[in-house]
Formats: structure tokens, sequence, C-alpha cells
């Protein structure tokens, strides 16, 4: 293949901008970034549009939808997947961690029944060569589920799982610290509890967490380590949760949920991811800290679209706005920091040498709009 030449485009380099370059793609990987428009009859203009590395999303349950379109309704997962897929890189994600929950506290749950399912699915897809981005796996461990050790122990060893989150949704503590929320939350969900039901599942949950939490966590804390999978400790909401984090070796910490743990977590040198839909929104779903409170405290170091892949673009030039930070920095959150915090070092920036993954951004009335996206040189959107 010969070489793509994008010229007349607004380049966002890790810590500069480019107002008016070129960017040529060679055999998958930047051959060329200059300050120069190109007068080759071949160039693509750009026509003032951004340039940014493709985004890099290490924590997105959207697949859960698709897998479950309407409530009651389970969807074949292959092609659950190809739809996840294409809906992440219209959104401008290259590289996506597929956030599994392995285990939940609920009886009934759309995350027990297509674990292992949709796990064989993006396997098998990635094999076949029909996804457009690339995708990992991000392993949630539910502590508090009885068989957790035994899901998980089937797919830990897989190549693709490169990051493992401790995480514990057991009412009282954590993101539900405060039960109400909790209960408020679950009504949302047509959980029909009246006050004994609903103490009554609390108690159930405490005694479970109570039973089994502490002696998962030291179990997957192992598992990960002996194999050099990255750590996620996720809803920090106390400095002691982030001192249980460096105990144990995080590196990430997912949605703390104050001030108090985000500070934390800065000065124990953990990444600290928020959810782009708070952002998009202006706050938390939960009544948990605003992402963008962190980000002008500068203690937000990476961005999750969560449940939303198109959030995580509009997210990171909201935070120009919002949190008068550089465009550079602001894409840093969404592109170069998640990529590093679990050891990709082959992407998440536009450098030369560096894997051709990247978007073209139109701005339309202040919104971010994808016009094209390329993952490793080939256009895929």
């Amino acid at each position: 293949m010969k070489p793509t030449i994008l010229t007349n485009a607004r380049i966002v380099l890790e810590n500069e901008l480019i107002e008016r370059g070129t960017l040529v793609i060679d055999n998958g990987r930047i051959a060329e970034i200059s300050e120069t428009s190109s007068a080759n009859p071949d160039a693509v203009d750009c026509e003032g549009d951004d340039l940014l590395p493709g985004l890099v999303e290490i924590h997105t349950d959207n697949l859960e939808k698709h897998l479950m379109p309407r409530n009651g309704v389970l969807w074949p997962s292959l092609p659950a997947v190809i739809v996840h897929d294409a809906q992440c890189v219209a959104a401008g994600i290259t590289t996506v961690f597929d956030a599994l929950s392995v285990g939940d506290l609920e009886g009934e749950s759309v995350r027990l029944e297509t674990l292992h399912s949709s796990f064989a699915a993006i396997v098998d897809a990635q094999a076949q060569g029909v996804l457009r981005a690339e995708h990992f796996f991000h392993l949630r461990c539910e502590l508090a589920y009885p068989d957790l050790l035994k899901e998980l122990s089937p797919l830990i060893d897989h190549p693709a799982v490169k990051l493992v989150s401790v995480m514990d949704h057991t009412p009282g503590q954590r993101q539900y610290r405060d039960l109400e929320q909790y209960k408020k939350y679950y009504a949302k969900k047509k959980v029909a509890w009246n006050d004994d039901t609903f103490l009554a599942a609390v108690d159930e949950r405490r005694a479970l967490q109570a039973q089994y939490s502490a002696k998962h966590q030291q179990a997957v804390v192992e598992l990960a380590r002996a194999r050099g999978i990255a750590l996620a400790s996720h809803d920090d909401t106390e400095a002691s949760h982030i001192a249980i984090a460096l105990r144990d070796g995080v590196a990430i910490s997912e949605f703390p949920t104050t001030l108090e743990a985000a500070q934390a977590a800065r000065q124990a040198q953990l990444s600290t991811v928020m959810g782009a839909p708070n952002v998009v929104r202006g706050g938390s779903h939960s009544g948990n800290v605003a992402a963008v409170e962190l980000a002008r405290a500068d203690l937000l170091d990476i961005l999750s679209s969560d449940y939303v892949p198109a959030s995580l673009l509009h997210a990171a030039y909201l935070l120009t706005e919002q949190a008068g930070w550089s465009l550079a920095k602001a894409v840093a959150t969404v592109s170069a920091n998640p990529a590093r915090s679990v050891g990709l070092t082959d992407r998440g920036v536009l450098a030369q040498d560096k894997r051709a993954d990247m978007l073209r951004v139109k701005r339309v009335d202040g919104l971010p709009v994808v016009q094209s996206v390329w993952r490793a040189g080939r256009a895929v959107f």
C-alpha cells in the first residue's frame, strides 16, 4: 500500500498542537509529522479538522446493552459484539478493553448469563478479523460473589486479559455507602423492594461480603500479579481504600467517589479514572464527586466512556472548556494516559514510528464529530 498523506490538519501531539500540519502513514505506522502543508495531489485535505490519536478505552460495559437490548431479551453474543465494536470505532475508540463482570450480587443478571459466551465471542470475532478496533479484556471481579474464583479460572490465562479490577458493591460502603441512594438506584432498575425485603437484601449481601470478600481479594491479586496483569481498585471512597490498593500493588483507582480518595490516589501515584458520562452530564448519577471537580484540582488522569462510547471524545473536549485544560492535556486522558496505565507503549500518541491509530474530528457547534478513523493505518470508519 502506498503511504496515506493527511494535510491541512490541526495535529494534537502529546504535549502541544500543530495548527496546520501534515501527517504521513506508511506500513501501519506514523512515518512523518511536519508543520507544513503537503502539495502532493494524493494528499487528503483535512480542511483544518483535528487529528487525534486513537482513543484507548480501558473500561466499557457497553456490550451489555447489546447482549440484552430489551429487559429479559438475550441477544446472540457474536452479533452483539460486532455491533458494540462498530459503535466504539464510530466514537473514535481504536483500543477497547471490554469490561466483563466476573460475578454479580444480583440473583439473575445478564452479566452472569453472558460472561463466558461473550468472552468467547470476542476472542472468535478478533481471530476472524471482523472487528474494527483491537479488543482486550478487563475482568471486573466482584469480591463478594461466592463462585468468583470458579468463574475467573478459565479466563484469566488468556493473553488478551490485560487488566483486572477488584470491586465490592456490598451496600453500606464505597459507591453505595448511602443506603438510601442504593435503594433509589435499584428502584430505577425496577427492583420491587419494600422496607423489609430491602433490609433483608442488605443483610444477605453483607453476609456474603463477610464470608468471601477478603479471601477473594487476596486470591485475585495473587493471580493477577503472578501473570503480570495490571490491577485496578474500584469506587475508592476513603484514604484507607487507597492504602489497601497500594498494599496490593494496584496501579489504577477507578471512579473514586470522593475528593479525599482522589487526593490519596494522587499521593500514592495511582492513575485516577473517572467516567466521561460524568463530565458530559455535569456530575455523577450516583451523587459522588464530579469528574470536572477532580480535573480542576488536577486529580484526573484517565477518562472512561463506561456505558456511552460517544462520551469519551465529547468529555475530553469539554475539559478544555470546563477545567481550562489545553486540548493536548485533555486528549491525553483518553489516549496516552490509559495506554500507558496498561502497558501499551505502541499507541496513544501521534509520534513518529508509533502505530497509526488515529481519528479525524470536525467541530460542529462546539461538538467534536468523528469523520474518519484509522487503526494501524487502515481506515476502519
